[in-house]
């Protein structure tokens, strides 16, 4: 019964992972435990999603500096050392959330034209219906490089 049991867990959870080109492992600064479980998360983001998927990790409660349980250099060399992205928000304050989200579509973009490119190698590609249309713009990059205010950080 508990072979079932996990037999059917493991196909919901790849069927949940398919197709999925980017994710965000979010931990609370302020909480060691959630920091020490990103990575659980990781490992299992990584047995069940496609291996280019864009991972980034984010400490949020930037805001909470005071009551930092994981000091920045943790987070910082996890992230090094598992090839994330990382970046400190406050979903309270609103502190780097767009920047994460432009930041990691930045990187999954990346991925998708490289791989377009890949696909058909030889294809006149300044011609290419494919990549048309395709455009990301970001609000503020030159005047505001991720708005890392507040002490919050980013890093890639």
């Amino acid at each position: 019964i508990i072979s079932h049991f996990y037999l059917r867990y493991r196909a919901v959870t790849s069927a949940y992972y398919r197709g999925a080109v980017g994710a965000m492992l979010v931990y609370d600064l302020t909480k060691r435990q959630s920091f020490d479980h990103m990575a659980r998360w990781l490992e299992e983001l990584r047995g069940h999603a496609d291996k280019n998927i864009v991972i980034m990790l984010i400490a949020n409660k930037c805001d909470l500096g005071s009551l930092r349980a994981v000091p920045v250099e943790d987070a910082q060399e996890f992230a090094e050392r598992e090839n994330l992205f990382f970046m400190e928000t406050s979903a309270l304050q609103s502190t780097n959330v767009e920047g994460a989200f432009m930041t990691i579509l930045t990187e999954i973009y990346k991925i998708i034209s490289k791989n377009t490119l890949i696909a058909a190698p030889g294809a006149d590609y300044g011609k290419s219906q494919s990549l048309k249309g395709t455009r990301i713009i970001v609000p503020g990059q030159d005047s505001d490089s991720g708005g890392n205010s507040g002490g919050c950080c980013m890093s890639s």
